[in-house]
């Protein structure tokens, strides 16, 4: 099958401001499309989101499709999927991506029904390989990387004989990177031509609220999981994040054990984090948590277990009961900063 190489990124917007992950995909994008020798663009859907369609040249697009008009400035299924489709239709890029947002959760599979593509959703990779599938050479196939089985494995997946491979993927998985001299991209405006249809369903009311907690941004994380053991042990992981500087987190197994809140979540399904110090205290590593974790600068593992798989991946590892460690971990802390 001959396949457009294209990459386009589906730009997420709130009020006028892109989601990051959507700057994330553009920065993916750009070294897919390079790879491919074809062009990275973007589709922004909204109302005076032409700033916006600028800003997407900061991150490689060098063409932006904008469908501008007052009913768009808030998301609703019908009028974008039906704007998607018809955009996909008439182009077929070669490869199509969208933030695992709830928007994108929404928005990807409608385009992947409607034009009888793969998707592969929560992808930890991407890239461009030749395939060998069932005898048939396939050239240039978008590899979307993912956990699977639980997290057992890492899955390979490949969508061979579709015109358009799609896949979502998570905030802060990708690195977000702008260029130092962006081009001049074109701004490609295309009317808006509602549909009965469209007005479905309305939005009467909308409620938004910032996310108090970012450890995105955060240098020093100090993260506990279940192997912590109690609630009360786990004030160690506090106290130690305190005493550095740092934000507390902890794995999925943390969480529902109610050590920590969910917005403090690291890993597949949590987070994904890139801070300068890494502190994993009681965690096994299983794959989807090493998924969010696994690209700090420095990291740290602290664990019973000598086996566990965490120290796979940690630059340093103290094998021990977490309760009696970080209590002189802080101590030490403590007395450097007085």
């Amino acid at each position: 099958m001959e396949r457009n190489n294209d990459v386009w990124v589906f730009i997420e917007q709130h009020n006028g401001k892109a989601s990051d992950v959507s700057f994330e995909l553009l920065s993916k994008g750009r070294k897919l499309a390079e790879t491919l020798s074809g062009s990275l663009k973007s589709v922004v859907i909204g109302h005076n989101i032409e700033s916006l369609a600028k800003e997407t040249f900061r991150f490689g697009a060098v063409e932006a499709y904008t469908i501008d008009d007052q009913s768009l400035a808030n998301y609703r299924t019908m009028p974008y999927s039906r704007i998607v489709n018809q955009l996909v239709d008439a182009h077929k890029p070669g490869i199509f991506l969208f933030g695992a947002t709830i928007v994108g959760r929404d928005l990807a599979p409608r385009a992947a029904s409607h034009s009888k593509s793969g998707l592969t959703a929560d992808c930890t990779d991407l890239q461009i390989s030749d395939v060998k599938y069932l005898r048939v050479d396939y050239k240039n196939l978008l590899l979307q990387i993912r956990p699977a089985f639980g997290g057992n494995i890492i899955a390979t997946i490949i969508s061979p004989d579709v015109q358009t491979q799609m896949a979502t993927v998570r905030e802060g998985v990708m690195r977000l990177e702008p260029l130092e001299k962006p081009g001049i991209g074109k701004i490609t405006k295309i009317p808006y031509l509602p549909e009965a249809f469209d007005s479905i369903v309305e939005i009467i009311e909308q409620h938004r609220q910032e996310n108090k907690v970012n450890l995105k941004s955060a240098p020093i994380i100090v993260a506990g999981g279940y192997g912590v053991g109690t609630k009360e042990n786990f004030r160690f992981v506090e106290e130690l994040a305190h005493a550095i500087g740092g934000e507390v987190a902890g794995s999925r197994a943390a969480v529902d054990a109610g050590f920590v809140t969910p917005d403090r979540q690291v890993g597949q399904t949590g987070v994904t984090v890139r801070p300068k110090l890494y502190i994993a205290v009681g965690i096994s590593g299983a794959i989807q948590h090493r998924a969010g974790m696994q690209e700090s600068n420095k990291i740290i593992a602290i664990n019973s277990d000598a086996d566990a798989p965490i120290f796979g991946v940690a630059h340093y590892g103290v094998v021990g009961d977490a309760s009696q460690i970080l209590p002189l971990f802080i101590n030490v802390f403590k007395q450097k900063l007085k």
